[in-house]
């Protein structure tokens, strides 16, 4: 029984009399060449050297002479070459480097298949003709445009793979392309040199060519991972590759025989578990290797974690247990997935987004949230990120100008990094980045930080590789080219971690799991999508043309995937497969077709066992908060009722006390914000100052048509003048504002309108205006003074009858202003508009004699319905009588609110 394949392919070449140490051995990746090296090195009785171990893109580079070029290289030749094929009007870098890339893998594709470049290209010419949208004969400038791209792909391609084989470069495909025509008889393996082909899958063509020429030329042995089960099944995907080699390979038809494997039915343990999200998974890993942890005589060397989604490394670092003290991560973290990354994103939104009217706003909140700034900030003389994020929502800036930044005098060295004062271009901007790589590295070097000096010398790394790519290209000074090609850059460049490839738990992605056998296997995310990766339309060439061609298909991806994941079950003896039962739209779908498979599989179901699993969630209900009024809180309270109990602040009580406490008692507002859709307190302001400012010349006096009517034309000016008060730094004479200052300007003409109805009707003669009205109360059960005091927004006469008016910008209903049960005004804040219009009723009649009067609202939302006015009982005017029912629910009220047996409970309703 042997432990793994690679010890397999040793034991078979010892078997064969081949001595080990003069092989060589090519596999599909480097990392599986660290486990071949110790394989051997367990074998040896004496010191050798070590044999070749070449990864299959060496083997090829090697015969071709060419070296590969890195992508972000390739990208920029195909750009010069696309911006010279004469093509009228063409992208510019920013747009080309969204389709380029897809561009660069079909030549990619065609060349590594094989497929002479010139039908293929000339092919999809005339399939894009056919397509094109306009059924016209006229063509449009754009579908010329369209069209002319599409039938200049054929000269683009070989004006770019010639450009580059001049420099002796070339991607992937162009490499074996150059490596299969230049095979030749030389191109064997010498007889005292075999060559050893080991654990291969999927070919393209051109790999396929290259080792049927050294099979058939023989010394040369190639070993297949397949298992009997799979190869044999005409219908299993897993051996879909092997299978089409062992029926058109002349070598396998005329020579050889493919060696299955045979150990995929052997007895393990499959338990399936279906986990809620993503990050449950990791912490469900996390309680799997604390459970084998405990386990007595547990290698870890022989367990591995297999992340199908690599984003999950860094939720999955900080899940594995403590006490597995080795842990050995062969994959990179992306340098798109760390928060350095959003640093400089955000730096770079930051810069594009600068105007002549400053930085907006919302950027430079962003970038002032961001942890790595606010290290910069607390390692200043003054802090300046927490007191600038403060001013710009006190001023409810929405640009941020020079003149701002100006008073923090102390911080200028990183300010002016931050906030240049020129707009930068795009080498400016990647020196600017350096500088605060540089202030970084000093804050972390002296923390001692070594993580996070990686992560910044990775980024210092990959704005210098920028800087030299901007030497070379005239076409990306712009800010947004470069915004294109730094998200490239860093999605495509990783972080790896350098571990003792050899010791402790493994952690890997799927396609470093090649070759590589161990006897736990742990794999998480095995949902659709994922898992296998499912249909990604990143190719030019439509699925039939590709299929007529012999390229590969989503179909061939799925099958590749297929194959890894059976084969790392081949001969593990516990297997752990992790899925998401409720995964986000976009991240995959349902759990993988390859668990449905395993359930269904008569043969495997003695070992296998499903189970859904989710956090243990306790809901405790909570009893409502109750605050005993003692100590500060009782002396805040009584303090209050001295200063004056406001309408508002009474109705916050009635709502929720524990509203009352928050609002009123602990001044805790809601969050500052800026005000970039207008608040609807500000709105409400902007009303109420525009109509005092209007009417306050008619105080005193009976109001007539002309003198409302002379109101009219002064209302733009007026709320203009307000706005400014109220909202600094916004301009209304565009967007969002614009809107808001024509919806005030045509409420303050229906207002007025209104007012010229009702001064045909009646006599009105306006009193006051916003007046304060302070009272003491004289409450028998309290020891301490009480003061109710509001604002009456106005105060007229209607034909003799006294009126108090409020005005509410929000919506009223008439059931918010009518009383039949006195008990409700307290308790019910359905009932708070009628309490207000009582409270300042109460506190007129306090100071002036009157014996009956009337109280309404005017909501400028429905202002036809005209004002609301306060009925009790169908009963619209309050004499003395309500009053005094008034105040005793008045009394009754600010007595619960002050004493001290009654705590504030919380209202849960």
């Amino acid at each position: 029984m042997h432990n793994t394949f690679l010890e397999y392919v040793l034991d078979d070449l010892e078997k064969k009399q081949l001595p080990i140490a003069s092989c060589t051995f090519v596999l599909p990746s480097k990392r599986s060449g660290t486990f071949l090296k110790r394989h051997i090195s367990e074998r040896l009785e004496r010191t050798i050297f070590c044999p070749p171990i070449l990864s299959i893109q060496d083997f090829i580079g090697n015969i071709s002479g060419l070296q590969q070029a890195a992508s972000v290289d390739l990208l920029l030749t195909l750009f010069e070459v696309y911006k010279d094929s004469g093509i009228k009007q063409h992208d510019d870098f920013s747009a080309f480097i969204k389709w380029g890339q897809t561009l660069l893998m079909d030549f990619n594709d065609i060349d590594g298949y094989l497929i002479p470049a010139k039908d293929i290209l000339n092919y999809l010419s005339a399939i894009k003709e056919l397509n094109h949208w306009s059924l016209k004969k006229e063509k449009t400038e754009i579908i010329e445009n369209y069209l002319q791209l599409w039938g200049n792909l054929e000269r683009m391609y070989l004006t770019f793979t010639s450009t580059l084989l001049e420099q002796k470069r070339g991607y992937q495909g162009l490499v074996q392309r150059v490596a299969v025509e230049k095979l030749n008889k030389n191109h064997v393996a010498p007889a005292e040199n075999p060559i050893v082909f080991v654990g291969f899958n999927a070919l393209n063509n051109a790999e396929a060519t290259i080792i049927q020429h050294y099979l058939e030329h023989g010394n040369t042995y190639i070993y297949w991972d397949i298992d009997n089960y799979f190869l044999n099944d005409p219908l299993h995907d897993a051996g879909l590759f092997i299978r089409s080699y062992q029926q058109e390979w002349p070598y396998y038809i005329h020579q050889a025989k493919i060696v299955p494997q045979n150990s995929f039915l052997n007895p393990k343990q499959i338990q399936i578990t279906g986990v809620p999200k993503s990050i449950s998974q990791t912490k469900f890993v996390g309680q799997l290797l604390q459970q084998i942890a405990q386990e007595k005589g547990v290698d870890f060397q022989n367990t591995a974690v297999v992340l199908a989604d690599e984003t999950l490394l860094d939720p999955m670092l900080k899940a594995v247990p403590a006490e597995i003290d080795h842990v050995n991560i062969t994959m990179g973290l992306p340098l798109d997935k760390t928060v350095l990354h959003s640093f400089f994103l955000s730096f770079l939104e930051l810069n594009i987004g600068v105007s002549e009217r400053g930085w907006f706003y919302k950027h430079v909140l962003e970038f002032l949230a961001n942890p790595y700034l606010l290290t910069i900030s607390s390692n200043e003389n003054v802090d300046f990120a927490p007191l600038l994020t403060e001013d710009i929502k006190e001023g409810n800036w929405l640009y941020v100008t020079e003149g701002i930044l100006s008073k923090y005098t102390e911080a200028q060295e990183s300010l002016t990094v931050i906030f240049p004062s020129e707009k930068v271009n795009a080498k400016e901007w990647i020196q600017n980045c350096l500088e605060l790589i540089q202030q970084l590295k000093d804050i972390f070097q002296s923390q001692q930080n070594a993580l996070e000096l990686e992560y910044l010398y990775r980024f210092y790394s990959l704005f210098n590789q920028l800087d030299q790519y901007l030497d070379g290209v005239e076409f990306m000074s712009e800010l947004k080219s470069i915004k294109n090609l730094f998200k490239q850059l860093s999605s495509m460049e990783t972080l790896d971690f350098i571990g003792e490839p050899l010791s402790g738990l493994q952690i890997m992605g799927m396609l470093e799991s090649r070759n590589l056998d161990f006897e736990t296997i742990i794999i998480t995310s095995v949902n659709e999508g994922i898992l296998p990766s499912g249909k990604s339309n990143n190719s030019f060439i439509p699925f039939d043309v590709k299929r007529d061609y012999g390229l590969p298909t989503y179909k061939e991806k799925d099958a590749i995937y297929t194959y890894h994941f059976y084969r790392l079950l081949q001969r593990a003896k516990n297997v752990h497969i992790i899925y998401n039962t409720e995964p986000d739209v976009l991240e995959g779908g349902e759990k993988s077709r390859l668990i449905s498979q395993l359930l269904t599989d008569e043969n495997l179901k003695p070992y296998i066992s499903h189970n859904i699993v989710s956090p243990m969630v306790k809901i405790d209900s909570k009893p409502p908060m109750e605050l005993i009024k003692k100590g500060a809180l009782l002396k805040d309270i009584k303090s209050f009722a001295q200063n004056g109990f406001s309408p508002t602040s009474l109705t916050n009580y009635i709502k929720n006390p524990i509203d009352f406490y928050t609002r009123n008692i602990l001044k805790i507002n809601d969050l500052e914000e800026v005000e970039e859709n207008i608040a609807a307190n500000t709105f409400g302001t902007i009303v109420h100052d525009s109509l005092e400012e209007l009417y306050t010349p008619l105080i005193g006096n009976f109001l007539t048509k002309d003198s409302v009517l002379a109101l009219k034309p002064k209302v733009p000016l007026v709320v203009e003048e307000h706005f400014r008060k109220n909202l600094t730094g916004v301009d209304i004479k565009k967007g969002k504002y614009l809107l808001v200052y024509n919806v005030i300007v045509k409420y303050l003409t229906n207002f007025i309108d209104l007012e010229l109805e009702e001064v045909k009707k009646y006599q009105i003669k306006l009193l006051a205006l916003e007046q304060k009205y302070v009272e003491e109360l004289n409450i028998p059960s309290l020891d301490f003074p009480v003061t109710l005091k509001g604002t009456l927004d106005r105060v007229d006469e209607v034909d003799g009858t006294l009126r108090i008016i409020d005005y509410k910008t929000g919506k009223v209903e008439p059931k918010n202003v009518k009383v039949t049960d006195w008990v409700d005004l307290i308790t019910d804040y359905d009932k708070s508009k009628a309490f207000q219009l009582l409270c300042y009723a109460y506190l007129y009649a306090k100071k002036h004699p009157v014996h009956q009067m009337k109280a309404g609202i005017y909501s400028f939302k429905n202002l036809s319905k005209g004002l609301f006015s306060f009925t009790e009982e169908k009963n619209d005017m309050i004499n003395r009588q309500t009053l005094s029912s008034f105040e005793s629910y008045l009394y009754r009220l600010i007595h619960e609110i002050c004493s001290v047996e009654i705590p504030l409970t919380e209202k849960t309703d």
